[in-house]
């Protein structure tokens, strides 16, 4: 069937048919960019925010602009909004076990969050397990989309280390201030070379396995 009588019977005018969607110019492309790194830092930014803050940085926008490439970008600021956080009937809750509990030594307690990461072409998603005392990444996975398998392999890879006495899921964005050039560089970077103010200057590495020998029986001690 050609083209004109397959539009006809769509009702559908050629013009339409023949449209291709243009792509976004270099300016709104440069604002993207910048909108993105503005709001992995600070989620709570919304429209008038973010124009203002466009805006000082010299970039002549206005709020018709910024809300259109937010909505393109799927970004939302993140704010309490009404009625939103009851939990469903099957919804079951879980204790906060670290109320007035000392984080004193390796194994404790773990984290764990997601956040994206930004690439050239597009963003992955990231899941990290972090002894709270040590500041140690014990594991992390990546994916394309943001499911529960790469987070439940992101736990048998720390459980396969070790087991923590306290796993909490309920944390802040740990990784999203991070610029990431080379996930993999930066967490061996991170955990073997980066020494921290507050655990003396030493490395995430030093202390947590240093911790486990020391709280480990002989025969289980890590050296």
């Amino acid at each position: 069937m050609s083209i004109v009588r397959q539009c006809g019977f769509l009702e559908l005018s050629r013009s339409t048919f023949y449209y291709q969607p243009a792509g976004e110019n270099p300016f709104n492309l440069a604002l993207m960019r910048v909108i993105d790194e503005h709001f992995t830092k600070r989620p709570f930014y919304g429209v008038p925010r973010m124009t203002a803050s466009l805006r000082a940085m010299g970039h002549m926008v206005n709020p018709k602009r910024v809300r259109r490439l937010m909505r393109v970008m799927g970004l939302e600021a993140i704010y309490p909004k009404p009625k939103l956080s009851a939990n469903g009937p099957d919804h079951k809750v879980y204790p906060y076990l670290l109320k007035g509990v000392t984080v004193d030594h390796a194994d404790q307690a773990w984290a764990t969050d997601i956040t994206y990461v930004r690439l050239t072409h597009g963003f992955v998603y990231l899941t990290a397990i972090m002894d709270w005392y040590s500041r140690y990444v014990v594991s992390w996975e990546l994916s394309i989309t943001l499911d529960t398998g790469f987070c439940l392999e992101a736990l048998r890879s720390a459980l396969r280390i070790s087991k923590p006495e306290i796993f909490n899921t309920d944390q802040g964005p740990q990784f999203t201030s991070v610029d990431f050039t080379a996930l993999s560089a930066y967490f061996e970077f991170y955990n073997n070379e980066r020494p921290h103010e507050t655990l003396g200057y030493r490395t995430p590495h030093e202390v947590y396995f240093g911790t486990r020998a020391v709280l480990a029986p002989a025969s289980e001690a890590v050296v």
